[in-house]
């Protein structure tokens, strides 16, 4: 038998039926493709979904973990704020401690002037008046005008004095002003005629440059009298001979008040005790002086409702000036009288 003959048979029996479905393995794949497709979309989309809500929770997580620590920031900042606080009133607690104690210290050294003063008026004062009264009598029986004239000085100053005793007294321990109707380009040419024999204003010159037409000012005329006196003294002890006082003196427009100034060219007071010039017994005249006279002046001028200011260059002088009201609150005594003489 031929073997092509003998099997041909058996391959055409096996391969008929593989050959007569070729297409139908062919077709397999297209038929499983939709469903394939559709399993892979669900795959990715449970995938995507599975990531989107790992994300989503990874944002959440980011957006507590931010609101936390800007809400750290907040309790931090809050914290700081606290602390600058408590430091800020810790601060102004001992600034007002050392204004507490300021006061405490400007109080004791009141207390210490009002029986400084007490004392010096009992002590002063009743030999004064003995004087006073012989002066009088010397006055009554002095025939040349030359020596009545001396006399006379001696009368004003030994008033003055007692005058500067009672303010002295006033300003430990205030009364009522006595109010007046002044003259002030009088009040500063009397002041300026009663110092022209005084030590310190020898070989300088004193000049009075308020102008008489000035209006009249209400004010307690012994005060301010005093506070002229002071200044006139301090200005004389500060300027060299040769040198230049003057008393001047304004009404600033559209204003109801006025300016007095007193000037000199002498040397001047530094910077750092500038600030210190009003306190009382603060004073740079080792030893010559208590330290209260412009202490008093500016109670005095603050007594009559003014101001005081003092500017001063080193080397080339100081100006003192003073601000007063043309009309104050009648609410003092009130002395009748156009003019107080010196």
């Amino acid at each position: 038998m031929d073997v092509s003959g003998n099997f041909a048979p058996i391959f055409s029996r096996n391969l008929a039926p593989m050959l007569g479905t070729t297409g139908k393995y062919l077709e397999l794949p297209a038929r499983y493709v939709l469903p394939l497709t559709f399993v892979a979309l669900v795959v990715t989309f449970i995938v995507w979904r599975l990531q989107r809500i790992e994300l989503e929770r990874v944002c959440e997580a980011l957006k507590q973990a931010t609101e936390l620590n800007q809400q750290v920031e907040r309790e931090r900042h809050q914290a700081q704020e606290e602390i600058f606080r408590r430091l800020y009133e810790d601060r102004e607690l001992n600034k007002e401690k050392f204004q507490f104690q300021a006061q405490l210290a400007e109080y004791e050294k009141y207390s210490t002037l009002a029986q400084l003063a007490l004392g010096a008026v009992h002590g002063i004062n009743n030999p004064l008046l003995g004087i006073l009264s012989h002066l009088e009598l010397e006055l009554k029986s002095a025939s040349d005008p030359e020596q009545r004239w001396e006399v006379e000085q001696c009368i004003a100053g030994t008033k003055r004095i007692s005058a500067t005793l009672r303010g002295l007294v006033n300003y430990a321990r205030p009364g009522p002003l006595v109010l007046s109707n002044l003259n002030l380009h009088r009040l500063a040419a009397d002041t300026l005629n009663f110092l022209e024999g005084q030590p310190a204003l020898r070989g300088k010159r004193a000049e009075n440059l308020v102008p008489e037409d000035l209006p009249r000012i209400l004010v307690d005329s012994n005060q301010l009298s005093q506070v002229l006196m002071n200044l006139l003294i301090n200005a004389a002890e500060a300027t060299p001979d040769g040198g230049r006082i003057t008393i001047s003196a304004s009404k600033p427009a559209s204003v109801e008040s006025i300016e007095i100034r007193v000037s000199d060219t002498g040397c001047g007071i530094p910077p750092d005790i500038l600030p210190h010039v009003f306190e009382p017994f603060f004073t740079t005249k080792h030893g010559k002086g208590t330290g209260l006279g412009l202490s008093i002046s500016a109670t005095y001028v603050r007594r009559n409702q003014g101001e005081i200011r003092i500017d001063s260059v080193l080397n080339r002088g100081t100006t003192v000036t003073i601000k007063l009201p043309i009309r104050q609150e009648e609410s003092h005594q009130v002395k009748e009288q156009s003019e107080i003489v010196v």
